[in-house]
Order: structure tokens, then sequence, then C-alpha cells
């Protein structure tokens, strides 16, 4: 991954960002706290165009052909390029289409699904017991 551009471009908005705080804080502060928070807004801007040029960096990487990216310590065979063959589409899509005389040939018709019941019909004096039993316990 490229940055764009060098550390003069970091330099010089740090110092934009260190001129704007001075002169804003400047009026309402004396000159020690106002070179401190310029000294900190020269820090924030530094660190801010760090991440401009990482973002533009990786946006123009990734924009630009395959040709012209750097290959960093990649081998060969390191990327795998897998296509699909387009002459089995035409099979595919014959597989898809139903056949003359397979449509309704065996069908009967719709049948619901009929699942087995899963309540039993235990006498009600031995499920009174089984109950009983349980509250002991």
């Amino acid at each position: 991954m490229k940055m764009i551009g060098n550390i003069f471009i970091n330099l010089l908005l740090g110092l934009i960002g260190f001129v704007f705080t001075f002169f804003v804080t400047y009026s309402n502060n004396v000159l020690g706290t106002s070179l401190l928070r310029s000294l900190l807004g020269f820090i924030i801007w530094f660190l801010l165009a760090f991440l401009l040029r990482w973002v533009l960096g990786f946006i123009v990487y990734q924009s630009s052909p395959p040709d012209e990216q750097d290959v960093e310590g990649e081998e060969l065979g390191a990327k795998l390029d897998i296509s699909t063959p387009t002459n089995e589409d035409e099979e595919l899509i014959n597989l898809l289409k139903p056949k003359p005389g397979q449509g309704s040939g065996n069908s009967e018709g719709f049948k619901p699904l009929t699942p087995p019941k899963l309540v039993s019909m235990k006498d009600p004096e031995e499920l009174a017991k089984a109950v009983r039993h349980l509250k002991e316990e």
C-alpha cells in the first residue's frame, strides 16, 4: 500500500494547523497558552494529513488496473483466478427445461403431508398418578 505524496505535505498541513490555531486562540489567551494549543493543533493536523494520505493512496491503489498495482512479496501462484467455462451454460439451461412427456405422467395431484399424531391417549388415572409422583419429588 502506498501513500500519496511525502512528509512535506504533512509538515505543510501541520504548519497550517499551527498558524490557524495560534491566530484563533491568541486573541483570548496569553502567549504561552496560545503556543501550547497551537502545538497541539500542529500535531493533530500532522496526523490527520497522514490519515488523508493513506486513504487517498488506498483509493488510487484500488482504482488502478491490476497491471499497475505493486506486487509486494507475492510469488507466482499466490493468486488463483477461477472462471466458469461458457460452453456449459447451454447444458445447464437444457437441464432446467422440462422435457416433453415428463411433465404430468405419473403425478396423482397434490397430497398434503399427514404426519403421525404425537398425542397418546393414556388412561387419565395413570397420568394423574405420574403427576402426583413428580410433585412429591
